[in-house]
């Protein structure tokens, strides 16, 4: 499904569903301190209700599942969402396809809604009261989001680079460590209660860490096939003449909790 968006890459469409594969195979790069920091805050463990919003393939729900919260997840992709359940088949986890926008769920149905790395897709306004009705009256948004940093990491910068030759209007680009930008719709109805960001290393092959660039949205999610085809010949050469066969990239990982106020 194209999605459009004038706030994001200038508005050129951009599908996930055309790269769920390379997604499924790449993405889940997750360190275990990112799943530490979730459950040190109490969140997604035995005896909650979990929702994941744009799930993708579930890297959230499938990680998480051991720390024992009863997982629900959701995305606007039905080949996303196909991967999630294939990946997810030995594990009690619900998936749907829906758009944030048209969750449908009963009243106080979850206790934490969580967001990874697909905050800034959604129509806030639009989503806000509908989080309200669904979270219990005591309940969360944790929104999550990992980087890499282009001006610290000669490799992330690199590769960054040849995605711009290809995507120029492509607006993931030049990240720097910085607290999740909330949108104003929500300070009337949620407060901020924890905020935590922290660099980190993530470990890759030449293979894994092409593979990760090409699943991005500004390559396999928006580019043709003969484009991605030849941004990949170029990108292998390029890891060839820079990077070892095995290297660690610089990253950044941030993280919000949100909570109901309370009247």
């Amino acid at each position: 499904m194209n999605i459009k968006d004038e706030k994001i890459d200038n508005g050129k469409a951009f599908d996930w569903g055309r790269t769920s594969e390379i997604y499924a195979k790449y993405r889940d790069i997750y360190p275990q301190v990112f799943y530490d920091k979730i459950v040190n805050r109490k969140l997604c463990i035995e005896g909650q209700n979990v929702l994941d919003i744009g799930t993708g393939t579930g890297v959230l729900p499938r990680n998480m599942y051991q720390y024992g919260a009863k997982w629900t997840g959701t995305d606007i992709s039905e080949e996303q969402i196909r991967q999630a359940k294939y990946l997810s088949k030995n594990m009690n986890i619900e998936y749907y396809v829906s758009a944030t926008e048209d969750l449908k769920f009963p009243d106080n149905s979850f206790d934490v809604i969580t967001a990874c790395q697909c905050f800034w897709y959604f129509k806030h306004e639009q989503i806000i009261p509908n989080f309200l009705q669904i979270l219990k009256p005591d309940g969360c948004i944790l929104i999550l989001y990992m980087a890499w940093l282009p001006f610290e990491d000669k490799i992330a910068g690199a590769s960054e680079k040849l995605v711009l030759k290809y995507s120029p209007e492509w607006s993931g680009a030049g990240e720097k460590l910085h607290q999740i930008p909330i949108p104003d719709s929500y300070k009337n109805y949620f407060e901020c209660v924890y905020h935590e960001e922290y660099p980190l290393k993530v470990h890759f092959t030449r293979e894994t860490w092409n593979g990760r660039m090409k699943a991005c949205r500004g390559i396999g999610a928006s580019l043709t096939e003969e484009e991605i085809s030849s941004w990949e010949h170029e990108h292998l050469k390029l890891l060839e003449n820079i990077a070892p066969n095995e290297f660690d990239i610089s990253h950044y990982v941030a993280m919000t909790e949100l909570k109901i106020k309370r009247s």
